[in-house]
């Protein structure tokens, strides 16, 4: 394998499969069997970073790392044992609604007293916990319109046309500067936060890996082309209310304007975003496919269940008084010094 210097660098193994996966990639030992994923836990930290690990190289790639692990077919053959295990898992463990507008209706029904992250966050949330939850979803928002880009080609009509505007926005609208990847990058500046890609990587919990993870399952298979759909219609419809919440969060605790400016600029934007998702990118495409509609079901339904496992974590150590991370931030530092 070559040496390239661009990436994050490789985390610290977490278990077994983590470890061989990790010492696969630096060219150092072997891989483990793929029967070996069936005997670990589908939502544990060794389990999801591997995955993450294999999913990563169809990304940025890791410092060291060259191209090539990207189609080793062991490797492939390892990823697809770490994926069988966790989709399995989310398909008997997941509470699933009767059909779509069930799905659909229940995000779109705001709780006037909700209890989620944002609610806390917003109501009582300290610059630390915001901290953290910035270091935690910067695995997500790093990369945040990536997975779904992979969608289009294998949409058509009304629904590549609709997922498409909307990418285009979440790419900047033709501007490097407003890419929302970009803008999390300086709210995370103004945090005090590195703002590297993967920076977090090793203090982040298995319950974040999961949730990234799953886009990357969904984004990477054609079969799973409806229930991306229905992730991506998950994040938008959700996104603008939580996003009000956080912004309010960011203007109490003086997080600095571009931590504001970022969940400012998702309020306005997601709030469209979400009536051309509904309409014409989930509308478009059960015109086009009508037996998909189940998966986009399945896609909303497990991003809820995976983002309530990851609240629940972030929930309980904060209520707790204790670090969400697997390594505590260093001190705040203020966006004015």
């Amino acid at each position: 394998m070559n040496s390239h210097a661009r990436g994050p660098r490789l985390p610290s193994p977490r278990g077994p499969l983590s470890a061989a996966v990790a010492a696969r990639l630096r060219g150092t030992g072997p891989l483990p069997r793929p029967a070996e994923a069936g005997e670990a836990d589908p939502y544990g930290d060794d389990l999801q970073l591997a995955l993450y690990l294999c999913y990563e190289l169809h990304y940025r790639g890791f410092a060291g790392v060259g191209p090539e692990p990207e189609w080793d077919p062991d490797l492939l053959r390892v990823r697809a044992a770490l994926e069988g295990r966790f989709l399995s898992a989310l398909r008997a463990d997941t509470p699933g609604h009767d059909s779509l507008d069930d799905a659909l209706a229940a995000l779109l029904a705001e709780p006037v007293e909700g209890s989620g992250v944002t609610h806390f966050l917003c109501a009582e949330g300290e610059l630390w916990q915001l901290r953290e939850y910035a270091a935690q979803r910067s695995l997500y928002h790093l990369k945040e319109a990536d997975p779904h880009a992979w969608v289009l080609p294998r949409l058509w009509g009304r629904a590549k046309a609709g997922m498409a505007a909307v990418e285009f926005d979440e790419f900047g609208g033709g501007r490097a500067d407003r890419i929302h990847a970009r803008l999390f990058a300086a709210l995370m500046t103004d945090l005090g936060l590195d703002a590297a890609y993967g920076g977090y990587l090793d203090a982040a919990r298995a319950e974040m890996l999961a949730v990234v993870n799953l886009m990357s399952l969904f984004g990477l298979h054609r079969g799973l082309r409806g229930a991306l759909v229905g992730h991506f219609a998950d994040v938008e419809i959700t996104s603008s209310p939580g996003s009000r919440r956080l912004a309010e969060a960011m203007r109490r605790t003086g997080a600095g304007p571009s931590a504001e400016f970022f969940y400012d600029e998702h309020v306005a934007a997601d709030a469209v975003h979400e009536q051309v998702v509904r309409h014409e990118v989930i509308g478009g495409l059960l015109v086009e496919e009508p037996e998909l509609a189940a998966d986009v079901t399945f896609g909303i339904d497990t991003t809820e269940y995976l983002e309530d496992r990851l609240a629940r974590r972030l929930l309980a150590d904060w209520r707790a008084g204790r670090s969400s991370l697997r390594t505590p931030l260093t001190p705040e530092i203020s966006h004015t010094s």
